[in-house]
């Protein structure tokens, strides 16, 4: 698991910790079945979109208690809360990027009168 995802064996064991993963135990051995790979990639995909690791839990606890249909229902909720969320943030960054611009040409054009 860690080298298919490129994660470290303490990530492994907090998600289990959290009840993000649940692989059968064997002594100290730990196995991942075709379970825990699909919830591993939607972890980590969740993770990409900005998503904290409890969002990421409560929404695989419904697939769990209720099913696809209410899953797939929150999914499309949370999605488009996070995308606006993320439209947000490209606008404030955009305006800082303008700004910053801005200033480093004024300041550009400072050096140039000192001259």
């Amino acid at each position: 698991m860690c080298a298919r995802f490129d994660v470290t064996p303490r990530t492994l064991r907090y998600y289990e910790y959290i009840e993000l993963l649940q692989p059968r135990k064997d002594g100290r051995s730990r196995f991942y079945g075709p379970r825990e790979v699909a919830r591993m990639k939607l972890i980590l995909r969740g993770r990409r979109f900005g998503f904290s690791l409890e969002e990421i839990r409560q929404w695989l606890e419904i697939y769990d208690q209720k099913g696809d249909r209410e899953q797939y229902e929150v999914w499309i909720d949370k999605a488009n809360r996070q995308l606006d969320l993320l439209a947000s943030q490209r606008a404030d960054i955009d305006n800082a990027i303008k700004d910053l611009r801005a200033l480093r040409d004024e300041t550009a054009e400072i050096l140039r009168k000192m001259d």
